[in-house]
């Protein structure tokens, strides 16, 4: 391969096909679902190669400090990460990256993957993108099309027609088929000719960027608007919110390569899946000899061809076949196995409801680490706390609620008011309501803490952020509070403190419902 070859991982999604591990917040790319990697990192280590540049890539704004702590884990720095303000499928997605990449080089090429599939063959799937390089340094638009090995009507189809002249293992692209009926599968696999729609392209960039002009150059000029407005965050690329939410959500497929003359296919056998249902996840996962999948703490009993996994809680089966049974720490599923792709219907259900199941774990991820719900009660709630190496929360302050604080493990440095010192192990402090305080970690070792709010409104939205390192605070309310260099040796520890009496500033300023 000489051209540049520039992956290009696309990180979006709402998290319905596999709820409850997938969820709005952390969808299925970002979970360790088939190995103790996330599929995202699995993504990411399948195209760190010396043929491959850098990747890029495109996620959601929400995910952007998760996806930054899973590059780091890995010691892989992305070339870009660009923030999508809202989801607009893979052809505006395509199209930014193109842009970006053609102000740079406009001969090379992108390969444009979704985060959240499975290859187990990489040697396979290296080799595919090197055949594809032939036919897109020719002008060729490269899909990937997965060899059928089953009448499968869950997958978009290929069409493939004569070989690419000049560039040996690639085919044109004759047409793109919706998902079949079961008799047109089995159809599609005794004709042969038909090769599944796998979402994966290699794109010269200068071509594709010439066939969305033509095809579509209302979309290309309002990609290139939301990228000329785009603004640095920390090691992040916002695009701009109001072109890229003028833009229609619509695939690439859809969107160029139904349309253009330019296609061709690369037909591959990698062990390929979307793992598009629990059922598919089911498919592709370790089992045992009486075919089930078995995660987390479990007495099994005549079960059989089922996917069981739980989190914390012991999980006992008797009598089962062909069942999924997933325990999260506030959600149970239990569903047959056939009917797999019905729980985006629950999900829809739950957010019609109002309620927030679908939306975001027990555990929530921030740029600072993370919190996790313990138990959520009547006028009060137990969280665990844990604040990354040289990290802080913002300063802040809550008018509904009080904070008691119980450092486990760790040194945490906590500002409250004009006060500023040091907790250790076991001990403890108070943080009143209406008092602007921070938590820092200065230490080398991860801050650990039982956190326990009490108060009449707990929800997370009562936050007035004054000072952030992540950006998060609005300008107006920005002030400086007491700070020292994070390398700085914590003075002796203190003996634990007690709750401080209400000020009168405090109590002045307490609401009438509180």
């Amino acid at each position: 391969m000489t051209a540049s070859i520039i992956p290009v991982i696309l990180s979006g999604g709402m998290g319905t096909r596999l709820w409850p591990m997938s969820r709005q917040l952390k969808p299925k790319q970002l979970l360790p679902l088939v190995s103790r990697l996330s599929m995202l990192q699995e993504t990411v280590r399948r195209v760190t190669h010396r043929d491959l540049a850098p990747p890029m890539i495109l996620c959601n704004a929400e995910h952007r400090f998760i996806i930054a702590e899973q590059l780091r884990s890995l010691g892989v720095r992305a070339d870009k990460v660009l923030l999508e303000p809202v989801g607009r499928n893979t052809a505006p997605a395509a199209t930014i990256a193109a842009l970006k990449v053609h102000a740079d080089n406009p001969d090379a090429l992108i390969l444009l993957l979704p985060s959240d599939h499975v290859i187990a063959d990489v040697d396979a799937f290296r080799a595919a993108v090197r055949t594809a390089s032939g036919a897109a340094q020719q002008g060729a638009l490269v899909t990937f099309g997965i060899v059928p090995n089953r009448p499968e009507t869950g997958y978009g189809y290929i069409r493939c027609g004569e070989p690419w002249p000049g560039a040996d293992g690639c085919l044109r692209l004759q047409r793109f088929v919706e998902k079949p009926d079961a008799p047109t599968a089995e159809r599609y696999l005794a004709e042969g000719g038909y090769l599944w729609n796998s979402g994966m392209f290699l794109l010269p960039v200068t071509e594709f960027l010439r066939e969305v002009e033509r095809l579509n150059p209302d979309m290309l000029a309002l990609c290139r608007q939301a990228l000329d407005e785009a603004v640095t965050d920390f090691d992040f690329v916002r695009l701009a919110h109001d072109p890229f939410a003028c833009l229609e959500s619509i695939s690439i497929d859809y969107a160029v390569m139904e349309h253009t003359a330019k296609g061709a296919v690369v037909p591959v056998d990698m062990g390929w899946s979307d793992v598009g249902s629990w059922a598919a996840l089911w498919e592709v996962s370790e089992q045992d000899r009486n075919g089930n999948v078995v995660i987390g703490d479990t007495v099994m009993l005549d079960t059989h061809r089922s996917y069981v996994r739980g989190e914390r809680q012991l999980i006992a089966t008797i009598g089962v076949e062909d069942l999924i049974v997933v325990a999260t720490d506030d959600v149970v599923l239990v569903v047959s196995k056939d009917r797999a792709q019905d729980v985006k219907k629950v999900v829809d259900r739950l957010q019609q409801q109002g309620r927030r199941e679908h939306l975001t774990h027990t555990q929530v991820f921030r740029p600072w680490g993370w919190y996790q719900s313990i138990h959520d009660g009547n006028r009060f709630q137990v969280k665990e706390i844990v604040v990354e190496p040289g990290q802080s929360l913002s300063a802040q302050m809550h008018h509904h609620r009080a904070e008691h604080w119980v450092v486990v493990s760790g040194t945490a440095r906590v500002t409250r008011g004009s006060e500023v010192f040091y907790l250790t192990e076991d001990q403890s402090t108070y943080i009143p309501h209406n008092t602007t305080h921070r938590l820092e970690n200065p230490g080398k070792i991860p801050l650990k803490m039982i956190e326990v709010q009490s108060g009449p409104y707990l929800g997370e939205d009562d936050i007035i952020r004054f000072g952030d390192n992540y950006g998060r605070a609005e300008p107006a309310q920005a002030v400086m509070l007491p700070r020292m260099p994070v390398n700085e040796p914590a003075p002796a520890p203190l003996a634990p403190i007690a709750p401080l009496p209400e000020t009168a500033a405090a109590a002045k300023g307490r609401r009438t419902s509180e």
